[in-house]
């Protein structure tokens, strides 16, 4: 049944959110599995509820008026508390939980994801999983900004009184470069900084931890490249362009290049971080928790052992929780 115009409903603040995100009427109805005329309709209706116009909807693609670009921000926290009041009455009432909202690192996204979406689909049946994919910073904003549930992410300061942490893996950071660059016998740091850095962008806490180590230990080192993927940080050392500071999980991103890549010790003072699991506390009862066990089988299965089978001293740099 339709509603009428002057109630403002989570329906139509949902078509309206996904019209904003596909800039088309007929994407968004495509995306919600509703005809078109439906949600031209829920759009019309949400415009009279609220007095305002959103959409520019004869501009190609469809434009948010001022009023829509501020009404978006409202709307999607709408939603956010909505979907978070679904699981907390879901877990209360002892009934299934329908949704899980899972942010994760880059470092998981080839090999150890999708694996725990299948693993966590065998647990929760009914359940419909919607993964986030980025930097450990952004993943924190998410969670906290309550659109996501349960985030794997490096560990970045006190966590939050809302928040319960479930650890999951601490690994010390490590010298890549190509085969042949260095003399592990000799002096490496010497030695290193004969070859440019290829640098993990400061952009992103990753790059940042980085360079406030370096900073810390009275480095400067030359750089030409500063990007934001390990992949292709990892193809250009094994190029030759250069040599990088990286933690192991990111390593094992690219694992067709172990064979051309050799690894040393910081030839200074260690640096480490940790990966941690993080949710809000009792809204999910049990589920981090078995999200968070599931996640170190996997680690210890597709990252952990063939890590230390290729590189075995560092078995000393990977350390599960």
């Amino acid at each position: 049944m339709q509603s009428s115009p002057g109630r403002i409903t989570l329906w139509g603040i949902e078509v309206f959110v996904a019209t904003a995100e596909e800039k088309s009427i007929t994407a968004a109805a495509r995306r919600l599995g509703a005809s078109a005329s439906a949600v031209s309709q829920q759009l019309t209706n949400l415009e009279s509820a609220l007095g305002v116009s959103l959409l520019v909807r004869n501009a190609r693609p469809v434009a948010l008026t001022p009023a829509g670009e501020a009404f978006r921000r409202r709307a999607q926290s709408i939603l956010n508390e909505a979907a978070q009041a679904r699981a907390e009455l879901a877990v209360a009432g002892g009934q299934s939980l329908t949704r899980l909202r899972l942010g994760a690192i880059e470092d998981l996204e080839a090999d150890v994801t999708p694996q725990l979406l299948v693993r966590m689909a065998g647990q929760l049946e009914g359940c419909q999983f919607l993964l986030e994919t980025g930097a450990s910073h952004f993943l924190y904003d998410q969670l906290e900004a309550e659109a996501l549930d349960v985030i794997v992410a490096a560990e970045m300061g006190e966590a939050p009184d809302w928040a319960e942490v479930h650890p999951i893996l601490s690994e010390g950071f490590v010298v890549a470069a190509p085969r042949g660059m260095l003399d592990g016998g000799g002096d490496v740091l010497r030695q290193l900084k004969a070859h440019p850095l290829v640098h993990y962008t400061t952009r992103h806490h990753m790059g940042r931890l980085i360079d406030t180590h370096l900073a810390q230990q009275n480095l400067k080192l030359a750089h030409r490249f500063e990007l934001d993927s390990y992949h292709a940080i990892l193809a250009l050392v094994a190029r030759g362009i250069g040599w990088t500071i990286l933690p192991p999980l990111a390593l094992m991103r690219a694992r067709r290049l172990l064979g051309e890549l050799e690894l040393f010790d910081l030839p200074v003072a260690p640096l480490s971080r940790r990966i941690v699991l993080m949710a809000r506390q009792g809204v999910l009862q049990e589920v981090p928790g078995v999200v968070a066990a599931e996640l170190r089988d996997l680690l210890q299965e597709v990252v952990v052992a063939p890590a230390v089978a290729a590189y075995p001293h560092l078995s000393a740099r990977l350390q599960l929780a």
